[in-house]
């Protein structure tokens, strides 16, 4: 069984994917996760997906 994944090209962004906080960093909304589809298991701020 192959292990890897596929490449997958980003997605577009769109205005409410992310904002810019106070040390410069973009940081997604949940809007961009749910476009996304899926939780990549990074602990994200905004993470949609968190159980």
């Amino acid at each position: 069984m192959n292990s890897k994944k596929k490449p997958v090209s980003p997605q577009k962004l769109i205005p409410g994917d992310y904002y810019i906080n106070e040390n410069g960093l973009m940081v997604f909304t949940a809007q961009y996760h749910l476009r996304r589809g899926y939780c990549c298991g990074s602990g994200c701020k905004h993470c949609p997906y968190e159980k």
